[in-house]
Formats: structure tokens, C-alpha cells, sequence
């Protein structure tokens, strides 16, 4: 297995706090030198929400476009994506910051159970996120917590509601969703292959302990891996991840073991059929 392997980092989320662990990057300061020490070990995409100073979620678009500015400065070429997901805001505030243009964004096209309430992604919400999406010329990454939105999915592209090959990602580990079940996965990837051809690219995603887990079904399946403190602020039972790029590099060490290069970002935009940025070049990457 040589292909390419995309690493894609979630540096913050809408529930960790230092308190949880205190490398969890809390401002727009904090999240821009985390993400920049994440490129630099390997990661090329970053995954972004924002939070206010007590630490609790934020939709606020200002601080969107601060965190996109700081990221494009220091991380030249990394691929920015928003997430739209529904513990940072309620209803269209989920798609306040989509004018900003980032490259990508995280899109749930069904609603399941979370630890304590129902994740509701109801009907009417998804079409008009995946209509500004489109608006906007983002790359919507179809967040799957279940099978059934791997279907709606193709059902929303055949139906020109998403542009190009979804990149699907599949949660697992959620409580109450999607355990982390090996014949779920494998069914996973045979479902992306047959609605979207063999060659149509996906990313997996574990919460908590069952992010080492995913990070090496998937990259050892030939896909793509998250990793990052929004889903799992410890590298063991006993010790607490020191900072995001220490999780990208174990996600590094992984691919190295199963003979996949690890993506440059020039690489992952064109796994996923994303644009350059202008007057940027390879050299450029740190």
C-alpha cells in the first residue's frame, strides 16, 4: 500500500477543556500555534471550531475568520475546514461562517443519539447548509455517524446537492451511535466504493481510545485518518496527549509502519479535487 495517506487533525472541537487536558487549544492565538506545530508533523488538514474565553462553543463568524487568517499565514497550503456541526450553534448559525470560503467543511446529513441528547440534524437544516455550501464553492467532508448517511449522501449528490465525490468520514466510538465494530467498517468502505466508485477517497475517525484503533483500520485499508485533543486528549490510560502534533505523529508512525506516505498538503488537494491556493507553492510548506 503506497498511496498517499491524508492526515487531518481536530484541534479543538466543542467539548474538551483544559481542565480535561491543558494542551487543548482554547483561542484563536492557541489554536493557530497548534495547528501550526500539526503541519509541521504531518497533518494537512485541520478540522476548526472556535470557542469563546470561558471555553464554551462559538459560532461567532469573526472568530472564524481570525483562526482562518492566522492559519493561512502560518500554515501555508494546509487545507482549512469549518465544522458545521450542531454542538457549536443552533440552526443556521451552524452556517454563519461558510461566507468566509474555507476550503472544506464538515456536513451531517442525519441526525443520531450522542451521549446525552439526540445530535438533530433535521431535514430542512441540511438542505440549506448543503445549499450554502455549494454557494460558497466548499467541500463539504459528510460527517457518518450510521450507515444511512452514507445513502442520503449519494442520494443528496445524484440529486446535485453536493459537487463532485463526497469525501465521506465515518465516526465511531460516539456513545450511543456507531460502536467501533470491524465489520461495520469494512461494510463502511464497501458502500463509499459501490455508490461512489472504487476510487472515491474516505476518512475514519475514532472517539477517545478508539481513535488509535481507527487511525490504524484506516490506514491500513488504504483511506485517510483524523486524529487531534477534539476527539481524544490522551495518547494512553496514563498519559495525556501533549499537544495535537504529538497525535499527528503517532498517526505518522502508523503509516510509516503500513508503507503509506504521508500526504503533503499539495498531495491532499488533489486526492480531494480541491483548488491551489494562489502564488503558493510545495517549497512554501513548513
Amino acid at each position: 500500500m503506497t498511496s498517499p495517506c491524508i492526515i487531518c487533525v481536530a484541534i479543538t472541537g466543542s467539548l474538551p477543556t483544559k481542565a480535561n487536558n491543558p494542551a487543548v487549544p482554547i483561542t484563536v492565538s492557541e489554536q493557530v500555534e497548534s495547528t501550526h506545530e500539526a503541519f509541521e508533523a504531518g497533518a494537512s488538514i485541520v478540522h476548526a471550531h472556535v470557542r469563546n474565553d470561558d471555553e464554551t462553543p462559538s459560532s461567532d463568524p469573526e472568530k472564524f475568520a481570525a483562526l482562518k487568517e492566522g492559519i493561512e499565514k502560518h500554515c501555508p497550503g494546509m487545507i482549512i475546514q469549518f465544522s458545521t456541526g450542531g454542538r457549536s450553534g443552533a440552526g443556521q448559525t451552524r452556517g454563519g461562517m461558510l461566507s468566509l470560503g474555507p476550503d472544506m467543511a464538515s456536513l451531517s446529513v442525519g441526525s443520531n443519539n450522542f451521549p446525552t441528547r439526540v445530535y438533530e440534524n433535521p431535514p430542512d437544516l441540511v438542505d440549506w447548509l448543503a445549499s450554502e455550501i455549494l454557494a460558497y464553492d466548499v467541500k463539504p467532508e459528510i460527517e457518518a455517524f450510521d450507515l444511512s448517511h452514507i445513502l442520503k449522501a449519494k442520494d443528496m449528490a445524484d440529486k446535485g446537492q453536493l459537487a463532485g465525490t463526497p469525501y465521506v468520514q465515518f465516526v465511531m466510538g460516539v456513545k450511543n451511535a456507531m460502536p467501533v465494530d470491524r465489520d461495520v467498517f469494512d461494510y463502511y468502505i464497501h458502500t463509499v466504493h459501490r455508490l461512489f466508485g472504487a476510487g472515491a477517497p474516505w476518512c475514519a475517525a475514532g472517539i477517545g481510545s478508539n481513535q488509535l484503533t481507527l487511525n490504524e483500520w484506516a490506514i491500513a485499508a488504504g483511506g485517510h485518518a483524523r486524529t487531534g485533543l477534539e476527539d481524544n486528549v490522551r495518547l494512553d490510560r496514563d498519559r495525556l496527549a501533549p499537544s495535537n502534533a504529538a497525535l499527528v505523529r503517532r498517526a505518522a508512525e502508523i503509516c510509516e509502519r503500513h508503507n503509506r506516505p504521508i500526504a503533503t498538503w499539495t498531495e491532499a488537494r488533489r486526492i480531494l479535487g480541491l483548488r491551489l491556493p494562489k502564488d503558493r507553492t510545495e517549497g512554501q510548506a513548513a
